[in-house]
């Protein structure tokens, strides 16, 4: 009696099957330990010490000029993680925010998640940083907080220091100034970073709010580098995991 067509995959396929399992893995791990944790990050300072770091993404943009006109008004400072496109399309936004005391740092050379990337193109996206020719350190946020298997190893060897946050604005949302404030400063606490961007209609409002409660709680807002901030250990780094995936 003859056999039947064998069911069993070819080696080959058993084997692509395989390396796109471990490709998946790879990334969700990477996911889980660089933005999710954080682990190595640099992320909040001194829980002791009454400041908080407010930072914005993305700019700079149209919307930059109000928001100085906010800090400036609050006698407040900030850090502006920027991207190349938009450092090219709005110079004079970068040189004002340097002049009004703001620290510049990177937020990629392209907008894009770290796994949309290959390995030759992330490299560029790392290495990129506005100040590069100035003396370090320099800081990259990665677009999204998002993190291939490489990213970090990629970072030490392009001398960045990866920097997150611990408080999000959720400005891309559409919901009133009132209620993203609240949501802030309900979090907000010693040693906090702050994450807002720069382009939102909702930020500007939004910072006044936060600003104007910062200073009820007795916090001042600060660059990052005045924080400063801290590498995210063990404890924070499964809280943070914690408020990733614990809802």
């Amino acid at each position: 009696m003859g056999r039947g067509p064998s069911t069993t995959p070819p080696r080959r396929w058993r084997w692509l099957g395989g390396a796109l399992l471990a490709a998946g893995g790879a990334a969700l791990l990477a996911d889980l330990w660089g933005r999710a944790a954080g682990w190595g990050a640099l992320g909040p300072g001194d829980r002791r010490v009454p400041r908080v770091a407010l930072t914005f993404d993305d700019g700079p943009g149209e919307r930059t000029p109000e928001l100085l006109a906010v800090l400036a008004r609050r006698g407040a400072r900030a850090t502006f993680f920027v991207t190349a496109p938009a450092a090219a399309r709005w110079p004079e936004g970068v040189r004002a925010i340097r002049e009004a005391g703001h620290a510049v740092e990177a937020h990629g050379r392209w907008h894009l998640h770290a796994l949309r990337l290959s390995p030759w193109r992330e490299w560029a996206q790392v290495r990129w940083h506005p100040r590069a020719a100035e003396p370090g350190p320099h800081l990259y946020r990665p677009p999204y907080g998002g993190h291939s298997p490489l990213t970090r190893l990629l970072a030490r060897l392009a001398r960045r220091q990866v920097a997150l946050w611990d408080v999000e604005g959720r400005d891309w949302t559409a919901a009133p100034a009132a209620d993203l404030a609240a949501g802030v400063l309900a979090q907000v606490r010693p040693g906090s970073v702050v994450l807002l961007h720069d382009g939102p209609a909702v930020t500007p409002e939004l910072l006044d709010r936060v600003l104007a409660g910062l200073r009820e709680r007795g916090l001042t807002p600060v660059r990052l580098a005045e924080l400063p901030p801290r590498p995210i250990g063990l404890r924070e780094g499964l809280r943070r995991l914690r408020a990733s995936y614990g809802r």
